[in-house]
């Protein structure tokens, strides 16, 4: 059986993207299943797989062309992405890295606990890597999973310094395959990242081709009437915000990638007849957070951020940036399938096809409808439509998005009560409301929102009032997806740690902190406050911490914890799941909680590359 490639429905291939797949395709069938960006220069003179411990990373310039027009890149071996590093649990490591720019360079080693020294974030870790300099990592593994590397200096990150890691179990794998398949999924510019960040400064919708127009506002007239669409208009005018404006950099300017492919060719990955495949889903890019489904096959979960999960069978999920998710599938040997991920605003997608002959193709499927930002996106369950501080707010309904109520929601409601058994024996320490260790600010958290002073001025647009969890909420865009398209989606209530939950203290406080910007004037913060203003979080070595966030915008922020387990929780005390990386909805809550392990100074910030520069904080335990 053999399908031809099809455009998605309602698209067409442009120019661009037409002279973008003419510069890879040789590059997309012939090197499965991972492959080397093309390049105006050679950029494959590494190994693709590096599996000794002891090694050399050069990090260098090279010319590439995704596009049709030759760009300059960040490198590692002279590959984008960077060579794939393969090892063993227990392995002690040591990785020199030579810098070869003619600027600062560094190296961090995304989910991997090894010493804070060893971190590679300049400033926190160490002074960063000089131009003509040589830096050696070294450190034990003392784990094992799908991971990755990415550069912690200026924007080196967005110009293609990244690559994957596997660290292989010490014991036998609980998860049974045949053939694994690393999947690293990026997005590519042919705009300079210093340009794109002064774009948004001066426009932050710029890269947003998705407004709102008449035949919108003549489908709400219809489906809510005029009276509540005109007052709905008028509020997001007053806010001099879109209800589109999902993301902030688009495929208006960006190339999606996976292994380094455009979508016109696409990736490849070969596998044979009754093979059972391990996909390791790597989100290595910038600013894009991904919803991946591969159509005519289930994906069952295995493992999410390096860490071992109870199994979750799915049609589809969101990785946000600097997540990873191994999936299993069971592909037929007689058709091809597309593994398709779409950027959450819908304006791209990278793919890549899963075929038993390198002659077989499968059909693009189509984008999904493009979302729209609600009133439960803003973090108001109920209100007067003003804040405490007499400031207008948007006055909210309980209605998700694309009117639905919730109640196809195959997570609605889930975990909503805590059982009576885990309510017993609490004591509350003065000042500090504590909900048992496994629950905590996702389920039935009395604790009322607290906004500091800091959060009032014109650094800070928008503040939420009653956010509520966002651990039970697949995400925009995702919410309904199995009553519209008969998808289960995977949300993080779904999450059960594989092996029981070593720490099993209850957290001894609440770290309450408020992710916040003003998107008008592309500012972002915690708690009001940028990175450069702000004094560190202290955490005592040993002691257990209940981090609570609260997502104050109307974006989807993944929140990363260096050196640290972040331990979700999702409703099940004793199988609590192990994270890196968090997404925190809109207008939502999130809590995980964090035993003070490591001594050092650590970074705690987003991972979206344009707001990290503000909305981080440095974690220093003592």
């Amino acid at each position: 059986m053999k399908t031809l490639v099809s455009a998605p429905e309602g698209t067409s291939l442009s120019r661009r993207r037409f002279v973008l797949g003419v510069a890879s395709a040789c590059a997309a069938d012939a090197l499965p299943p991972y492959v080397r960006a093309n390049s105006t220069t050679p950029v494959n003179h590494s190994p693709m797989v590096i599996t000794d411990h002891q090694t050399q990373l050069v990090i260098g310039e090279q010319t590439v062309n995704f596009t049709g027009r030759p760009r300059r890149a960040i490198t590692v071996n002279n590959g984008l992405p960077g060579p794939l590093l393969r090892w063993r649990e227990g392995q002690r490591v040591k990785i020199a890295v030579r810098n070869d720019l003619d600027q600062d360079s560094s190296i961090h080693w995304h989910g991997i606990i090894l010493p804070s020294e060893m971190d590679g974030v300049p400033g926190m870790s160490f002074t960063g890597i000089k131009p003509g300099e040589t830096f050696e990592y070294e450190f034990e593994l003392g784990q094992s999973g799908t991971y990755w590397y990415h550069s912690h200096s200026h924007f080196q990150e967005q110009l293609g310094l990244y690559g994957a890691i596997i660290i292989d179990p010490r014991e036998p794998d609980p998860v049974a395959y045949d053939r694994d398949m690393v999947i690293l999924l990026s997005d590519w510019s042919d705009t300079p990242p210093a340009q794109i960040q002064a774009t948004l400064k001066k426009q932050s919708h710029y890269y947003n081709r998705r407004q709102r127009t008449l035949g919108d506002m003549v489908r709400d007239i219809r489906g809510q009437g005029l009276g509540d669409t005109l007052r709905d208009r008028a509020m997001w005018n007053q806010m001099r915000m879109s209800d589109t404006d999902i993301a902030d950099v688009t495929g208006y300017t960006y190339t999606y990638l996976m292994n380094g492919v455009t979508p016109a060719s696409g990736w490849t990955g070969l596998f044979q007849k009754g093979e059972r495949l391990r996909l390791r889903f790597i989100n290595g890019s910038a600013m894009t957070l991904f919803d991946v489904r591969i159509p005519g096959l289930k994906m069952t979960v295995v493992a999410a951020d390096g860490q071992n999960v109870q199994p979750v069978e799915v049609d589809e999920f969101r990785i946000g940036v600097a997540e990873t998710y191994d999936v299993i599938v069971e592909p037929k040997a007689d058709r091809a399938y597309t593994v398709f991920a779409q950027s959450i605003d819908r304006s791209g997608y990278a793919r890549g096809t899963l075929t038993p002959d390198l002659t077989w193709l499968a059909e693009i499927p189509s984008l999904d409808p493009v979302p729209v930002l609600t009133h439960r996106d803003m973090g108001m369950a109920h209100g007067s439509g003003h804040d405490h501080a007499g400031h207008r707010v948007p006055a909210a309904n309980k209605t998700s998005e694309n009117g639905h109520d919730g109640h196809d929601d195959p997570h609605a409601g889930h975990g909503a009560h805590i059982p009576p058994d885990h309510m017993t024996h609490m004591e509350k320490p003065a000042g500090v409301v504590l909900v048992p260790a496994g629950f905590g600010a996702n389920f039935g958290d009395p604790t009322p929102v607290r906004h500091a002073a800091s959060e009032f001025g014109p650094q800070v647009d928008m503040r939420a009032e009653m956010p509520v969890s966002g651990i039970a909420d697949p995400g925009i865009g995702l919410r309904n997806h199995q009553a519209l398209f008969g998808r289960r989606v995977l949300a993080y209530v779904d999450l059960r740690g594989l092996h029981p939950t070593q720490d099993r203290r209850q957290p001894g406080r609440e770290i309450e902190l408020h992710l916040t910007g003003n998107m008008h004037r592309y500012m972002w913060s915690v708690d009001g406050i940028r990175h450069a203003d702000a004094e560190p979080i202290i955490l005592h070595y040993g002691e257990r911490v209940r981090f609570i966030l609260v997502n104050d915008t109307m974006m989807t922020h993944p929140f990363h914890l260096h050196g640290l387990w972040s331990e979700l929780e999702t409703g099940d005390p004793d199988f609590i799941p192990r994270k890196h990386t968090v997404l925190v909805q809109p207008g939502s809550k999130v809590s995980y909680l964090v035993t003070a392990d490591a001594k050092g100074r650590w970074a705690y910030h987003c991972h979206l590359l344009y707001h990290m520069g503000g909305m981080m904080r440095e974690v220093r335990v003592i």
